[in-house]
């Protein structure tokens, strides 16, 4: 691996940065992990991690980098869900920008080398983009979740030229496996797997949701690692190239549970895209990255991994 030795990410006690936070210790990193447990899990945390409970806009967030001098940053804690990003724009960008913001600041103070951001591709193109959709296509996001993610990767584009750090952003798309919170609409996974095992609201009225390109968590924190070793600024599109149906995911872990409860549809949630998909040739070609885990394959683990974690009829 490279001379950077001094990890923190944010967001370490979510669904992908537990992930990251455990492969970087597996790699030999000093890891420290922020993460506010709004939506995170302390148990997520790696045992061989530094853990603060601090939330990104605070003073404590900013005065730990400035004090630990982490080498990168990886950035995940986020306001994630784009439901909540049209009902309250306020707080989408306090949360997605304005703590980013902090961060970044605290970074430049601390003279980090790179920023490796988890920004995202599937609310960043819009309706016109062509599917699968292309870095050098035009970001047009419908909803404020992907415009605070848009204002953030040209943040750190003015932190590249003011302050020397590498910005690495990567646009993921719908990120699905181990950990996901299935509370919220960001999870399709286990979002799907507690309505189908019947663990969610009873009556429940599945949407008709857009076409997306998933990818499985194992190959997304793959790409973290493979930026690591990235010594220039880019924009990769993290993702299979392939859409894939709500309908169509909700069939086969339907299948995979054995469960016979059918789906009830409803209208689609305001601030989607119709439509979305990622061709990440940038990330093949330059990170040498490329996605490893089939769909089925990815859905048969995840849904492993929740029914250990729910147990019989656990609401967590």
């Amino acid at each position: 691996m490279s001379q950077l030795k001094r990890i923190l990410v944010t967001g370490g006690a979510g669904f992908i940065g537990s992930h990251v936070a455990d492969a970087l210790l597996a790699a030999g990193f000093e890891v420290a992990v922020v993460d506010n447990l709004s939506t995170g899990r302390q148990e997520n945390v790696p045992a061989g991690a530094r853990f603060y409970p601090f939330d990104i806009k605070s003073n404590d967030a900013f005065d730990l980098i400035c004090s630990w001098k982490p080498h990168v940053l990886v950035h995940h804690a986020a306001q994630m869900s784009v439901r909540v990003s049209v009902d309250d724009p306020v707080m989408d960008a306090q949360e997605n920008i304005l703590g980013s913001l902090n961060l970044f600041e605290a970074a430049a103070r601390a003279k980090a080398e790179k920023i490796i951001f988890a920004s995202t591709g599937g609310a960043m193109y819009g309706d016109q983009a062509p599917v699968p959709a292309r870095e050098q296509d035009r970001a047009m996001p419908e909803c404020p979740y992907g415009i605070a993610k848009l204002a953030v990767e040209h943040y750190l584009h003015f932190y590249q030229r003011e302050h020397g750090i590498i910005p690495i952003r990567l646009r993921y798309a719908n990120v699905y496996g181990p950990r996901q919170n299935g509370l919220g609409e960001a999870g399709v996974g286990g979002h799907l797997y507690r309505k189908i095992s019947g663990r969610g609201a009873a009556g429940h009225q599945w949407r008709r949701s857009p076409d997306q390109g998933l990818c499985l968590c194992g190959d997304v924190v793959a790409a973290n690692l493979l930026a690591l070793e990235y010594n220039q600024a880019g924009i990769f599109n993290i993702g299979t190239g392939k859409e894939t149906d709500i309908l169509t995911i909700y069939l086969r872990l339907k299948e995979i549970i054995g469960s016979q409860q059918g789906p009830v549809h409803g209208p689609a949630k305001p601030g989607e895209q119709r439509r979305s998909a990622l061709d990440s040739f940038l990330a093949q070609e330059k990170l040498r990255w490329q996605p490893q885990i089939s769909l089925i394959e990815g859905l048969t683990r995840t849904t492993q991994s929740f029914q250990e974690r729910f147990g019989s009829g656990g609401k967590r």
